[in-house]
């Protein structure tokens, strides 16, 4: 068995990728939603996720909200990035192969034409020096920030997570930041 066989073995026996029942969806629908959601990768896939689930499972109805949450561990666990897994995995089960592949390019697209913009018409230095790109880039930094945190609690509340549960993030953080000496801190 191969790796093409083994994806699609995995993908036969979980219930979200089943395309019967699937919405009638094209692929300009597919490219423009994850075009959206593309555009909005400040802070990675992370950030992202609300985004992602508000449109694939609340307002487009693609997959149910237990499946997203499935979705989500699956795509964590494949490399790549989280939310070009997301979409491939949604395009696959919209409209198969070709689905996949205009829903991963709507991802990506957005960021490759802002970072080739940037690339074009911004260096460090301009960054720097200028008050209002300055001003723009901090402005960002707590929306990123708010984008990560929103999907968290949501993914807790949805998959039952008590305090006691929550408590283990939060002291790991809190060892991180205190940094007793016999933790390991990635971050410095």
């Amino acid at each position: 068995m191969d790796y093409q066989q083994a994806l699609d073995y995995l993908f036969s026996q979980l219930p979200m990728f089943s395309r019967i029942g699937a919405p009638a969806s094209g692929y300009l629908e597919l490219f423009t939603t994850f075009f959206k959601i593309g555009l909005f990768t400040f802070g990675g896939g992370w950030a992202m996720i609300s985004i992602i689930e508000r449109e694939i499972v609340d307002k487009h109805h693609w997959i149910e909200r237990e499946d997203f949450l499935d979705l989500l561990a699956i795509s964590q666990s494949l490399p790549g990035i989280l939310a070009v897994n997301i979409a491939t995995a949604v395009g696959d089960k919209i409209r198969g192969g070709k689905g996949s592949v205009v829903s991963a390019a709507g991802t990506i697209l957005p960021s490759f034409l802002i970072i080739l913009a940037i690339a074009i018409f911004l260096t460090p230095d301009m960054i720097k020096s200028n008050r209002v790109i300055s001003s723009i880039f901090m402005g960002i930094r707590p929306c990123v920030v708010a984008l990560i945190v929103a999907p968290v609690i949501t993914s807790a509340k949805a998959a039952n997570l008590r305090w006691k549960t929550a408590g283990i993030p939060l002291v790991v953080a809190l060892l991180i930041t205190v940094d007793p000496g016999f933790i390991s801190n990635p971050i410095r």
